[in-house]
């Protein structure tokens, strides 16, 4: 990335609280050796992990338990041609323990699909990276027409 190229990156504590902002992202994982990518609602827990809940029979929650996933979200203003988008990568778990699972029942929100049994994902914050793009601008700075 070009230091004048309109990007800016940004930092571990920006990042999260960015992400803490919005409600839904992008869960990137493996589905049968290629990339899959499945829009999520989700929370952050107090050290930054992506909590998310699903239906326990789910593909998603068989293909993410003990798996290096990517999740991603952002925010985008076409009319301004601004935005950020923050990735965090890490190891995704399904939450087995039952005081833990009790907790996340009461704090992280109800999945927009829901189902009669529910499980719940943790995804570490290993790397946290982001950029926002500022104004509009290109590479070099030189500002976009129209």
């Amino acid at each position: 990335m070009h230091s004048n190229d309109g990007f800016r990156e940004l930092g571990r504590q920006e990042c999260l609280g960015l992400l803490a902002k919005v409600s839904v992202g992008r869960i990137v994982y493996t589905r049968q050796a290629l990339p899959a990518v499945l829009p999520v609602n989700f929370c952050l827990d107090d050290d930054g992990a992506v909590l998310l809940r699903t239906c326990a029979a789910s593909e998603l929650a068989r293909a993410v338990d003990g798996s290096v996933v990517a999740f991603e979200a952002d925010e985008v203003d076409a009319v301004a041609r601004a935005g950020w988008s923050v990735v965090v990568t890490g190891r995704a778990a399904v939450v087995n323990d039952p005081a833990e699972h009790e907790h996340l029942n009461r704090v992280v929100p109800c999945s927009w699909a829901p189902s009669p049994v529910e499980v719940f994902v943790r995804v570490e914050p290993e790397l946290v990276t982001g950029r926002e793009l500022v104004g509009g601008r290109t590479l070099y700075g030189v500002r976009l027409s129209g």
